[in-house]
């Protein structure tokens, strides 16, 4: 309200005070000044009787080089207009103008009385039509016809009109100007005037303009922008299997979102959500508790139920850890992947479980795909995990691996590249552990072997390893 009143006060000390004096003669370039005339409404000598003298500021005409002034100095352009004072009272300032400030002579010349206006810099700067008063003269036309319809077309033609319109409190048409931005949609650069000129309103006439270009306050931890993230990623691990289009529309929405630090958050939490829903599923598959509980039939749905939604969850939890992976974000997932024994423990248990292979024959290639790949970040360096990490989470995952490659059932060809390559890439990380450490989960590693032993240099490659930095002496021996 403040910055308001004082934009209203600068307004009337730029605008002189009217004059008793016949305007002297001028003769404008007719081509760029004239207005346009409507008879017996606006512009007509026969019907009006004020002269509105338009005064472009001298200011304006400054070239902004260092070249001295002209002399004589440079007339700024006039323009006349023919107007009714009882149409300009339609705008507060014309009417505190001629209420208060105008003192007619009863018997001066029968000239008109004249007021003038100058124009300055705070409306032409945001103005874009083609000549220096083309804005006040709509501006002023509209005070006589009120058809603001036929003057606003374009977001662009009320942000013309609005700094004129608010110079002079002309309120109606500052309301109609708001209602249409508010209706019509923006360019980004259309978006930006109004945000330049929201800051000149009151907060009542602002407010719908407001809520939609910044968020409301809310109390919520989470940001607009990052509870959309949220739910867009959550529409898009739940959309049909046929939708493909919209896990590739929300994957490149993250890979564009500007905030590293909202896309992390946001996937974090997504993840642990499905994590979160594998590991209650899973375990409660596992529990000896639901195992012992109601009849066979029941039993036996319970588990197919339990599994499918586990093997729903695993999908989800991929997709999530391949959007973290794709954007190096995946540094607290490899944590919490490391300390999930539970899981693995429960995982173990069902992979020992006939049923199992039946109900749900894909989960365990899809774990091994979510280990894959968080092992795959720390083996490359984007995730610069701590030893403690690296050593829980070879240690978590390798029974599972093992149990996984044991399977008789498991189909061949591409699956079974996926044990391969994780074979590879625990061996990696293993390399870069203590020896002791390495040397105690190389032993569980032995059944990577279990084919033709040409056919796993990387696991002779490893103990080759192991043993030449374990022949070394210790540091510090003579």
């Amino acid at each position: 309200m403040a910055t308001r009143k004082r934009n209203r006060s600068n307004s009337f000390s730029r605008f002189p005070s009217p004059s008793h004096e016949s305007p002297s003669p001028s003769t404008p370039d007719e081509d760029h000044l004239s207005p346009d005339y409507i008879p017996g409404l606006f512009n007509d000598p026969s019907t009006s009787d004020l002269l509105l003298r338009l005064s472009l500021d001298p200011s304006l005409l400054a070239s902004g080089s260092d070249e001295p002034a002209p002399t004589p100095p440079i007339s700024p352009p006039i323009l006349d207009l023919h107007v009714a004072s009882s149409s300009l009272r339609r705008a507060r300032y014309f009417d505190a103008l001629l209420s208060d400030r105008w003192r007619q002579d009863e018997s001066s010349e029968k000239s008109p009385r004249v007021i003038t206006l100058i124009v300055g810099p705070s409306t032409t700067a945001t103005c874009r039509r083609r000549r220096p008063f083309d804005g006040h003269v709509a501006v002023i036309r509209l005070l006589h016809t009120l058809d603001f319809a036929a003057s606003v077309h374009s977001p662009t033609d009320a942000l013309d009109l609005l700094p004129i319109a608010s110079e002079l409190l002309f309120d109606d048409l500052i309301r109609y100007c708001l209602r249409f931005l508010d209706a019509v949609p923006w360019t980004e650069e259309e978006e930006k005037l109004v945000l330049t000129f929201v800051p000149m309103l009151q907060l009542h006439e602002s407010k719908d303009l407001l809520s939609r270009i910044f968020p409301a306050r809310s109390d919520s931890s989470k940001s607009p922008s990052e509870k959309m993230l949220g739910d867009l990623i959550n529409s898009a691990i739940h959309a049909p299997p046929n939708s493909a289009t919209v896990k590739t529309f929300v994957a490149k929405i993250l890979r564009d979102y500007p905030s590293i630090d909202s896309k992390t958050m946001v996937l974090d939490s997504s993840f642990l959500q499905s994590l979160d829903a594998v590991k209650e599923l899973m375990g409660k598959y596992a529990s000896p508790d639901f195992r012992v509980a109601g009849n066979n039939d029941e039993r036996e749905a319970m588990q197919r139920l339990h599994l499918h939604a586990a093997m729903t969850n695993i999908k989800h939890l991929y997709w999530i850890i391949e959007r973290m992976v794709e954007m190096r974000v995946a540094d607290n997932a490899v944590k919490e992947w490391s300390d999930q024994s539970g899981l693995s423990a429960d995982l173990l248990k069902a992979l020992k479980d006939d049923n199992f292979r039946n109900i749900a024959p894909g989960l365990p290639v899809f774990v091994t795909r979510c280990t894959l790949k968080l092992a795959g970040e720390v083996v490359s360096g984007h995730t610069l995990a701590p030893q403690q990490t690296r050593t829980k989470l070879v240690k978590v995952w390798l029974p599972v691996l093992n149990a996984c490659r044991d399977l008789a059932s498991l189909p061949g060809g591409s699956q079974r590249t996926v044990f391969h390559e994780l074979e590879e890439t625990f061996l990696q990380i293993i390399s870069t552990l203590p020896i002791a450490d390495a040397q105690e989960l190389l032993h569980q590693c032995l059944s990577f072997s279990t084919r033709n032993v040409d056919d796993c240099p990387h696991l002779v490659n490893a103990f080759k390893t192991w043993f030449r930095r374990a022949n070394r002496a210790p540091q510090g021996d003579p």
